[in-house]
């Protein structure tokens, strides 16, 4: 698709200022968007030094940019002009307003004369965004009256860039507009507190309803937005329905999220990662559970979720109730597998659990002690093969190591059961934790389905896992995403991404899009709950199936689920979605500039 824009900017918070979702939305984006545009693309964020130091590299603005940089400059407006480090290194201004707080309660004042933005109980949160995007809002009004002719599409995403738009709106500037939602403040507000709300939507008046929660201020910037842009979108169908109910106003287009598939491993690839992160996974439950008890590695599964702390909304006490029921069916059925469910959920945490880090001792001081005298076993196994002769480890080594080595295993060994949390919470009272003991899991010896809640970002470099996020997926079997409020979910398609076979629902917008209505097959690769009017249970019981299902595969299939997995994300390649935003500047350039 041919663009019509000449200059295209996209402005959102989370430019160069990593905060959730939106930020790998429109990092992973800006390549395509490059590609159409080239250097007349501009990426607008907010100015904060700490991250800006890993996100951004500032450079002398060009001539376009200086007197209006200057212009604001007098005003305590300061832009820094760059490139956001990523690939194709799109250029980015960064606008920091903290000189320009001062002016807070005249943009409020501003905003209900002119859109009766109501914000006289507005909380923290919609404070400086508001600024910012004001501000944003004065930069593009000043750059715009330096490119002549051309024709400009300015992209606002979220509320909290909406009072540029609205600033643009009203200083009827000839600035084509395109609003993007990727979530509606009320929706969200009303999931986070266990309304049914894709049930109860059509009987909620938005407009009341945002009073209860506090949230009038900002859900009257995104209505608006919605309103008075000149092409409205969302990210997925499920948002769109949403949008229509809470916001009033049907989305334009929709601009699934997508992913640069090429950045991820091949099919070549997947299976040598895998068993590469899979090795140092199982390395990890040799010293958090057998110190206690043993089990067969070789028929261990892995499977996790992972995400924000939303445990309604993510579907985390989904997930921990399904796993209580997988256990006792696994048990009941004798069932040789044994699966090992992570929790990758950042909590509010005070230390590595003392335990564990002796344990973790305990094990690599056996484990130091096998390589020191490797070089002779290995000569031994050698003549063992070649001579046609049976070992016995006595014949391995030699009765001074065994002796060292019968102490070490004795003080690796503990009473009691493996934690079910590798960190101590301050919260004794966690959702989480008291979720699990209420399913029943506690990490018995006899459970099949085994816990380890994980409450840290994954780092890389954790004194534990020392696995990152990509690396802790690709070393899993299965991704668990039974989300209840989910705009797109990036999860299960990074996971697909990186060949890791995954659960989502119909409630998430890329499970909509992936599969909403269509019978899938036994290999699926990315499996579909039904969330849309069942209730939890019925929730759970489809999850337990599909768990239950996948650990009763074999190899062959599981690995032909990997590669599903894999095909299936290929879908949700920027390479297809990119066509969608030019058609939304397109589409708002045919309207503001007839």
């Amino acid at each position: 698709m041919e663009k019509k824009a000449d200059i295209l900017f996209e402005i959102s918070w989370e430019v160069c200022n990593k905060v959730g979702g939106i930020y790998t939305v429109v990092r992973s984006k800006a390549a395509k968007m490059v590609e159409h545009y080239g250097n007349d693309y501009f990426m607008i964020g907010p100015y904060f030094a700490s991250k800006a130091l890993a996100d951004f590299q500032e450079e002398v603005p060009n001539e376009i940019c200086k007197a209006p940089f200057e212009e604001l400059k007098k005003a305590g407006i300061i832009c820094h002009y760059g490139k956001w480090l990523s690939e194709s290194s799109p250029n980015a201004i960064l606008i920091d307003f903290v000189n320009y707080k001062h002016r807070l309660n005249e943009i409020k004042k501003e905003m209900w004369d002119w859109y009766k933005v109501d914000s006289l109980r507005a909380s923290s949160d919609y404070d400086e965004p508001v600024v910012w995007a004001y501000a944003a809002g004065m930069l593009l009004e000043r750059l715009s009256g330096c490119f002549g002719s051309k024709k400009i599409v300015a992209h606002f995403h979220e509320w909290l860039s909406g009072a540029g738009l609205l600033y643009l709106k009203k200083r009827n500037l000839k600035i084509a507009t395109v609003f993007t939602t990727h979530a509606t403040v009320l929706g969200r507000t009303l999931a986070n507190s266990h309304v049914d709300l894709y049930n109860l939507w059509d009987k909620i008046s938005p407009d009341q309803e945002v009073y209860k929660y506090g949230i009038e201020s900002k859900h009257l910037v995104e209505k608006n937005s919605a309103a008075f842009s000149d092409v409205f979108t969302t990210v997925s169908e499920i948002t769109g329905m949403e949008a229509e109910h809470f916001l009033k106003k049907k989305p334009d287009v929709i601009l699934p999220n997508g992913l640069d598939i090429s950045k991820f491993p091949s099919f070549e690839e997947i299976a040598i990662k895998h068993r590469i992160q899979r090795d140092r996974i199982r390395e990890f439950m040799l010293y958090y559970f057998f110190p206690y008890y043993t089990f067969d590695l070789k028929e261990t599964l892995i499977y996790f979720i992972a995400g924000r702390y939303e445990f309604h909304d993510k579907g985390i006490d989904i997930y921990i109730k399904a796993l209580g029921k997988l256990n006792e069916k696994l048990k009941q059925l004798k069932s040789k597998k044994t699966v090992i469910a992570f929790i990758w959920v950042p909590a509010n945490f005070r230390n590595i659990r003392p335990e564990l880090l002796e344990n973790k001792t305990l094990y690599q001081d056996i484990k130091d002690a096998l390589e020191e005298v490797w070089g002779d076993a290995e000569k031994n196994i050698i003549y063992s093969f070649i001579s046609n002769k049976k070992m016995a480890k006595e014949e391995l080594f030699e009765d001074s190591f065994l002796t060292e080595m019968k102490i070490r295993v004795a003080r690796f060994v503990k009473k009691g059961r493996p934690p079910l949390l590798t960190h101590d919470l301050y919260n004794e009272n966690d959702v989480i934790l008291k979720a699990i003991s209420s399913s029943g899991l506690s990490n018995s010896e006899d459970d099949p389905v085994k816990i380890v809640y994980y409450p840290i970002y994954l780092s890389g470099a954790d004194s534990l896992l020392n696995l990152n996020y990509y690396e802790a997926m690709q070393g899993s079997h299965l991704g668990v995403f039974p989300s209840y409020y989910e705009p797109w979910g990036y999860t299960p398609l990074e996971a697909g991404a990186l060949g890791v076979s995954s659960i989502t629902t119909d409630l998430a917008g890329f499970g909509r899009f992936f599969c909403s209505e269509c019978v899938q097959s036994e290999t699926p690769g990315i499996f579909v709950l039904k969330r849309l009017s069942k209730s939890d249970d019925a929730v759970v019981s489809q999850l337990v199936d599909v768990m239950f299902n996948f650990a009763s595969l074999s190899h062959e299939d599981r690995i032909a689920n990997k590669m599903q997995a894999r095909r299936a994300a290929s879908v949700a390649d920027w390479k297809s979605f990119a066509g969608n935003y030019i058609e939304a500047h397109n589409m708002a350039v045919e309207k503001a500039y007839r």
